[in-house]
């Protein structure tokens, strides 16, 4: 079964914005790696890995509903961040526009009635809340730090941990 041609469209364009999501954490992490944050970078290796997984399963769910994914140009990330709080503080901006984003393409099936990306379209929501839930407190931690440089060492070993 075929999906709503509006909606076919913009869940394509949501592949695009999960892998440049992706391409945007891989910048972070090149510039904690940059600034010797090797544990920020791991965090955020893992996170543009996450991003891959997330286009995957709309790219797979597309095809899946009989339709034909197109893939386009992947929007060149920005590069340098002011701190470790600034680069955390664009990666919880980002996942409060894919909130956003992600909510449109839900209205946009509840309002075809089209149960089946209702029911797919989920798992993102939900998914969004532990996005921006993450991204929010470290955030938080990092306002707390400041520029502390010993603090800032201890909580770069802490997100270093981050597992698979």
């Amino acid at each position: 079964m075929k999906t709503n041609k509006q909606l076919f469209n913009k869940l394509n364009e949501q592949i695009n914005r999960e892998l440049h999501a992706s391409y945007l954490y891989l910048a972070m992490s090149a510039y904690f790696e940059d600034i010797n944050f090797p544990g920020f970078a791991k965090w955020m290796r893992m996170q543009s890995k996450e991003e891959v997984g997330h286009a995957m399963k709309i790219y797979d769910y597309l095809i899946e509903r009989g339709e034909r994914v197109v893939l386009t140009q992947i929007k060149t990330p920005k590069t340098e961040w002011k701190s470790p709080l600034d680069a955390f503080k664009g990666a919880l901006a980002h996942e409060e526009k894919v909130t956003a984003l992600i909510n449109n393409l839900m209205d946009l099936a509840i309002k075809f009635k089209d149960h089946a990306a209702v029911s797919f379209l989920q798992w993102y929501v939900t998914e969004q809340v532990e996005e921006e839930a993450n991204a929010t407190g470290i955030v938080e931690r990092l306002k707390m730090v400041k520029e502390n440089t010993p603090a800032l060492l201890m909580f770069d070993n802490v997100l270093g941990k981050r597992g698979a």
